[in-house]
């Protein structure tokens, strides 16, 4: 049996909390892909100060038609995470950052059920913190297409 498309989101009806630590943890670790629009790289070449040059070759990927942010090989952290000398570990475009690292933690994935959320608490430090989000809210984050869904 499929999974679903959508999760049933009765069990968050009530809201959820999140709020960012910037802690760096879900830019690291396991390979991934950070999927980057057209507009979201011009966006971040313009913060980096490459206004209309667009991402240093070795930022992006292409995975199948679509680019993606890169990692560091030995690290697994995403091209723009960075480590201060006290440690802390921060991103360095985070005003411009992509929309899938914006609508963190309210992926369907995170949302399937409440294990699936508390998984994915279990290495997030800001899940169930901080801001609460209403279920409107949520199902904002969870189906936005751009960043301009966000502002709705």
């Amino acid at each position: 049996m499929a999974a679903p498309e959508k999760p049933n989101g009765e069990w968050y009806s009530d809201g959820l909390q999140f709020e960012c630590t910037q802690c760096g943890d879900c830019c690291s670790g396991a390979p991934g892909v950070v999927y980057v629009s057209d507009d979201e790289i011009e966006k971040i070449a313009a913060f980096i100060g490459r206004p209309g040059q667009g991402l240093p070759k070795e930022h992006l990927r292409l995975v199948g038609k679509v680019y993606s942010l890169t990692e560091d090989k030995k690290t697994g952290d995403c091209c723009y995470l960075k480590t201060g000398r006290n440690g802390s570990r921060t991103c360095s475009i985070y005003p411009v950052r992509p929309l899938q690292c914006r609508t963190w933690p309210f992926w369907t994935s995170n949302l399937e059920d409440r294990d699936a959320w508390d998984s994915a608490a279990s290495s997030c430090p800001g899940m169930n913190k901080g801001n609460r989000y209403e279920f409107v809210q949520i199902e904002v984050r969870r189906t936005a297409e751009s960043w301009e869904d966000l502002n709705t």
